[in-house]
């Protein structure tokens, strides 16, 4: 039986953790916040949390309920700038640090989120 790195962190219960957290810093970030716009954000959290619950390798309820992931054009209709993306790791490094992961699985998902921050970025003036 194969550990996956979802297991290793904890599942689901540690993504959750990471995501409500990250959404609490975005919701009152005003360069970010703009790019939501379901007044309420537990839709995006949601989406959010499956799609890192999968990508970890956890079930494939995101893939299932919404197809591939597609990240570049399901972000495509918003201005990500640099900028942007630097707010969405800060309230990211937010919700790893309560996670409290080992300093080698944070290393790991500091690394993927800070190359998927940067890859969604589709506009370069601020």
């Amino acid at each position: 039986m194969t550990t996956t790195f979802y297991d290793e962190i904890g599942g689901e219960p540690t993504i959750t953790t990471i995501v409500h957290r990250f959404y609490a810093g975005v919701a009152d970030d005003p360069l970010l916040r703009p790019m939501y716009p379901e007044e309420d954000l537990g839709p995006a959290e949601e989406r959010f949390r499956l799609f890192l619950v999968q990508y970890w390798g956890g079930p494939t309820t995101y893939s299932q309920e919404r197809g591939h992931p597609r990240l570049r054009m399901r972000h495509a209709p918003f201005t990500v700038t640099p900028a942007a993306a630097e707010r969405w790791l800060v309230h990211f490094r937010a919700g790893l640090d309560e996670a409290a992961l080992t300093p080698e699985q944070d290393q790991r998902f500091w690394e993927y989120v800070t190359h998927a921050a940067q890859f969604m970025v589709n506009t370069l003036d601020d």
